[in-house]
């Protein structure tokens, strides 16, 4: 549960992090990319570790917020699943290119 919350955090930092702060994309960065405790963070910004903790799930709900509203992850994750079926269809030693064409337009749906 730990690593599935951590991987989606930093795609959802990735698609969302031009939408915060700087100091929320530092905590972010520092905690989620780097694997700073929340100690480190802390003594680097000289305040305290709840303060940290505090300001980094306030900036996990709004990333969660924002991809609630927005659904890039989720759209990505949609067009990741159609490229491989895709990518397949094509490798395939057979192409099946109507199924191919069916794909693409699904590709193109998603945007």
């Amino acid at each position: 549960m730990l690593l599935e919350k951590t991987t989606r955090m930093n795609f959802l930092y990735d698609f969302y992090q031009s939408l915060l702060t700087d100091k929320q994309r530092s905590y972010m960065h520092l905690y989620y990319l780097d694997d700073h405790s929340l100690g480190e963070i802390a003594g680097e910004y000289e305040i305290s570790r709840q303060a940290v903790y505090d300001n980094i799930r306030r900036t996990e709900a709004m990333l969660e917020e924002y991809e609630n509203k927005l659904r890039l992850l989720e759209k990505f994750q949609q067009r990741q699943v159609v490229m491989d079926k895709l990518q397949q269809v094509i490798l395939a030693e057979s192409v099946n290119t109507e199924e191919a064409f069916e794909l693409i337009a699904q590709l193109k749906e998603s945007d």
